[in-house]
């Protein structure tokens, strides 16, 4: 089965050479230095871009199921640690090694190694990348592709190819971040992307040959846009979504938010006489305000013919995209009943005493705790099945082994939202229509008898989804927006699962503490790293205070513009001479911010 990847910048052999050396059948190791690399994918801006061994794109990684992987990660970036999460992956019985900063690990700081080590036992089309304050963005992100040499599907294509989407800034994550979690932006406006890339590039062509079927593979590496996808002239055949084999279902279109991932079959026509254009269309419904001259759209070709024209591609007067939810898995796993735990989730986006916007689940936001959530479960002994200890904004969940668990998640808010579950798929049992408001237990239509199931499932602006799983991997698990902007607004919770049972078989390897010791990050206790009295949390990280009562997102405007307008308005008079700026105008102005309950910087 050859991997087909026209005009594409990863292969296996490249993988192999310079990424990696596979040591015997059953281990894949890599070394890995994390390096800045300067990149201009869409050839509109040259960037600084976070790259491995001085390369970007980063590798293809592709394993066989079964597997076991060993990863060395050696931080050369200089200024910023890190870390990796290979999305989708359950890493059963190695929750140490799932990779989010502050969860299952402290952050790699620079000059310092940190070991990953897990074996892969499902197969399917995943992705990695960073899992540190807004990095992945900048570059550090890639696609993951397992191999099953049962996959019900063997045999019915000839050739695979793999296609990423992604979004693309201009500018480095830190300074938009700063910018988009700020006074100056009170309403919340989400970043705009600059552009988007198929392949992390732009007119991109896959050769084809006719009357031949192919196995696409598709997974959305972007910080932000969901994209629809269609490719003219044909159509597709879903198979997996998320790592989870599906009936077949035909589609002319289909939709993947930021972290999804499709593959389908696509059989190539019987004359040469045309190539065809394939498109990728940031949604518009997330953006605030799409930017004068922004080309929301990346085309490809499938190409049968090198000499024959590369058509323009029609233009669409609507998007008709097939609904994931209908999807049903291959393997029949029918809905789970007598639920035993119910995580209800209410979410929504306000204000804070610093005049910034966050997202909060049920009026809390994310603040990623002194203490690494997995080593708080692994050092508080019995303690670990309360909930206080793991801190006041991590909005952590404990759970029992081996139960059924449902989580309701009201979207109180007009945006589309993917939801991700790491160390599980879901089954997605029911997604609201838009503007339904919140979940209503005794009002809804039936659930399906054999849900469809991914890692990655959007809720519709001001509607709900309910989604079940089984708590059958003890571990820590983070759910969380996959938009990278609201992550870092705090749309996180924290799932502690089976705690005492991880105390019995999770070990943490010597250099993953080395890296805590580096950083000085504290590694045992409560949230607080307190490990005296495990529920006095005395000094933990803690978002800002709430906004006084009757300010609104309006009135933050009005205060920030009024206070600009009279700093302006001294310099003027300073200008003129007519008076020097002094400190009392300053603190005057100041004064202003602190009684709004703002922070002055």
């Amino acid at each position: 089965m050859a991997l087909s990847l026209s005009n594409f910048l990863y292969s296996s052999l490249l993988l192999l050479l310079p990424f990696g050396l596979i040591t015997d059948a059953a281990t894949v190791t890599f070394n890995w230095n994390v390096t800045w690399v300067r990149t201009n994918p869409d050839g509109k801006f040259e960037r600084p871009t976070m790259g491995i061994n001085n390369q970007w794109p980063l590798p293809l990684l592709n394993i066989t199921k079964g597997d076991n992987v060993i990863i060395n990660v050696n931080n050369q970036l200089g200024n910023q640690s890190t870390s990796f999460h290979f999305h989708g992956l359950f890493m059963n019985g190695t929750t140490e090694m799932d990779g989010p900063v502050g969860a299952t690990q402290c952050g790699i700081p620079p000059g310092s190694s940190f070991t990953y080590n897990f074996t892969i036992d499902q197969p399917g089309t995943y992705w990695y990348h960073a899992h540190q304050r807004g990095q992945y963005p900048d570059g550090l992100r890639g696609p993951l592709l397992v191999n099953d040499l049962e996959s019900p599907y063997l045999g019915q294509y000839d050739e695979e190819v793999l296609l990423t989407l992604s979004d693309w800034y201009h500018h480095e994550m830190p300074g938009l971040i700063a910018k988009f979690i700020s006074v100056a932006n009170p309403t919340g406006a989400e970043p705009v992307p600059d552009s988007a890339l198929i392949n992390d590039t732009q007119n991109v062509t896959v050769s084809v040959q006719p009357g031949r079927t192919y196995l696409f593979r598709m997974v959305n590496m972007g910080a932000f846009a969901s994209q629809y996808f269609w490719i003219e002239g044909h159509t597709m055949t879903i198979v997996e979504v998320d790592g989870v084999y599906t009936e077949p279902a035909e589609a002319s279109m289909i939709y993947l938010t930021a972290a999804q991932r499709y593959s389908f079959l696509l059989t190539t026509k019987n004359e040469t006489s045309s190539n065809f254009a394939f498109i990728a269309s940031m949604d518009h419904d997330l953006f605030d305000k799409v930017p004068k001259g922004l080309n929301s759209n990346t085309t490809g070709w499938l190409v049968y013919d090198s000499n024959v024209e590369r058509p323009t591609p029609a233009l669409l007067d609507a998007f008709d995209a097939f609904d994931d939810f209908n999807l049903v898995p291959q393997d029949g796993q029918k809905l789970l009943v007598d639920v035993n735990y119910i995580m209800t989730l209410d979410m929504k986006m306000n204000n804070l005493g610093d005049g910034a916007n966050y997202a909060f689940f049920n009026d809390v936001t994310y603040v990623r705790p002194k203490v690494p959530t997995l080593y708080t479960a692994l050092s508080t002994g019995a303690s670990a099945t309360d909930v206080t200890v793991y801190g006041g904004n991590t909005n952590a969940f404990v759970l029992a082994k081996d139960e059924v668990i449902e989580i309701v998640l009201n979207n109180d808010d007009p945006g589309k939202h993917p939801f991700h579950l790491h160390g599980h798929n879901f089954q997605a049992v029911l997604r609201s229509d838009e503007d339904t408001g919140f979940y209503d237990p005794m009002n809804h239509t039936a659930f399906p008898a054999v849900p469809m199931r991914r890692d990655t499932f959007w809720v519709k602006p001001n509607g709900h989804i309910v989604l079940r799983f089984k708590s059958d991997n003890p571990g820590v698990w983070l759910f969380h927006c996959h938009i990278e902007w609201h992550v870092n607004s705090g749309l996180v919770a924290t799932i502690v699962e089976a705690p005492l049972e991880m105390q019995k078989t999770i070990s943490i390897p010597s250099d993953h503490w080395q890296v805590c010791r580096d950083s000085q990050t504290p590694y045992a206790g409560n949230a607080a790293g307190n490990t005296v009295d495990l529920l006095d949390l005395t000094g933990e990280n803690k978002s800002p205070a709430p906004l006084p009562a009757g300010f609104t997102a309006k009135g933050i405007v009005a205060l920030v513009f009024s206070i600009i307008s009279a700093l302006l308005g001294i310099v003027v008079i300073s200008w003129y001479g007519a008076a020097p700026i002094g400190t009392s105008e300053l603190q005057s102005a100041e004064k202003r911010i602190a009684e709004a309950g703002m922070e002055v910087k």
